[in-house]
């Protein structure tokens, strides 16, 4: 049987005959040896949170996995999951409309992330159908996952559907900045990084301080017990495009911008002295959309 075929015989079945899975809110973890050699039913499993990740080891027949977060009134537009490093045995379909849309073949690059729009009547489902081979020996299939609003900025992370800006911000954006980024760190830029592979460079800050961040991203490094002027202080790495010629310089900066599957992505970056100096002018005025630390 062609794999075409193949996979509108699974389908069709998946419409006839679904066995929900168990699962937490955000994870689900399963075997496909837990399925008897004839069967011919979808496992299904639903996702209630945001952002999460499926394993599925020694993937058999097919696995459906809907994504619908308990905060109904939230809306999400877009749906992007990055495949495990050690991803082997299955292929990946999005469902919509009732069809099936390939997005990733099995032995694709490892870690790639794919986005696509969810913006649809119908609830994002990821469609997993299980290579036919004899040997299933370390065979895993698994992925990250998150929902992203409308107003969420998505870097250029492979095939996403959005696009990340090198332009400076402006005025306006520099002061939303602070208010609504998964992260606000002043620092000074270390080194810089650049992977020609993925189009990305990798600024590393250090000697800051973190004013909000969504995950551990940015972590404390502690001194040198006995060092005369040893002191804990954070460090980090955030990516960007490899396009935006970001370059070491001297003085601080203020970094802000989005976290996704355990990275930060580079948003506004304006010096500290020039953001402090329009902050307090809008702060003066009356203007300025959220509070800031005045040190």
């Amino acid at each position: 049987m062609s794999p075409t075929l193949r996979l509108m015989f699974m389908y069709v079945l998946f419409l006839c005959c679904l066995s929900p899975c168990a699962a937490d809110l955000c994870n689900w973890s399963g075997s496909g040896l837990a399925r008897e050699a004839n069967s011919r039913t979808v496992q299904q499993v639903r996702l209630r949170c945001t952002e999460g990740s499926v394993e599925w080891v020694y993937p058999g027949q097919a696995l459906r996995v809907v994504l619908e977060p308990n905060l109904s009134s939230a809306r999400h537009t877009t749906v992007c999951i990055k495949p495990f490093r050690s991803f082997n045995g299955a292929s990946v379909y999005i469902e919509r409309a009732g069809e099936l849309d390939l997005l990733m073949t099995d032995g694709g690059r490892p870690e790639q992330v794919f986005c696509f729009p969810a913006d649809g009547p119908q609830k994002p489902a990821i469609f997993l159908l299980a290579n036919p081979q004899r040997d299933i020996s370390q065979r895993a299939v698994g992925f990250r996952y998150e929902l992203l609003g409308n107003r969420t900025t998505t870097p250029n992370l492979g095939q996403s559907v959005l696009q990340a800006s090198c332009r400076p911000c402006n005025d306006t954006e520099l002061l939303l900045a602070i208010c609504s980024s998964d992260f606000v760190v002043r620092g000074s830029i270390r080194n810089v990084s650049h992977n020609a592979e993925r189009q990305t460079s990798l600024v590393e800050v250090s000697e800051g301080r973190v004013y909000r961040q969504r995950s551990g991203v940015f972590e404390r490094h502690t001194g040198t017990i006995g060092v005369p002027g040893s002191s804990s202080s954070w460090h980090g790495h955030i990516h960007t495009l490899l396009q935006c010629h970001v370059k070491p310089g001297g003085g601080e900066f203020l970094f802000t911008g989005t976290e996704h599957f355990g990275e930060a992505w580079l948003g506004c970056a304006p010096r500290y002295k020039d953001f402090m100096s329009l902050y307090q002018s809008a702060w003066a005025a009356r203007q300025n959309p959220c509070e800031f630390p005045l040190d």
